[in-house]
């Protein structure tokens, strides 16, 4: 149990952890893009797994907790939510990417997936 899990009711806990653990996720997966990209792919690789490490830490506990009050399919999509909810910013504010009506769309399918798979 982490000390997040006390104070915090499960899902708060986990929305907390899942979107912390998503933002090393992000910077592992895609950071060394900008920053790597004349390196090889090995040492970029090294590196993410580094990141991915911290992730992990964060994931687990915040998957563990979640399973307490919600199913698999839910613990899922509210991973995928998280997962939009922190690519789009890194992407636009960090990579420079142009914000897209596509992150909008997926957004939206996404609020569509939420719907039916929280529908009791």
């Amino acid at each position: 149990m982490t000390l997040l899990s006390v104070s915090l009711s499960p899902i708060a806990a986990t929305v907390l952890l899942l979107t912390a653990s998503n933002v090393f996720m992000t910077f592992a997966w895609y950071g060394h893009l900008k920053h790597l990209n004349a390196s090889p792919w090995w040492i970029a690789a090294l590196i993410a797994w580094g990141i991915a490490l911290f992730e992990y830490l964060l994931q687990v506990p915040a998957n563990r907790i979640g399973y307490t009050t919600l199913n698999l399919g839910q613990l899922k999509i509210l991973q995928e939510v998280i997962t939009l909810s922190v690519f789009v910013p890194f992407a636009i504010f960090y990579m420079g990417e142009d914000l897209k009506m596509n992150y909008l769309y997926a957004g939206l399918c996404l609020m569509g997936a939420v719907y039916f798979i929280f529908k009791t």
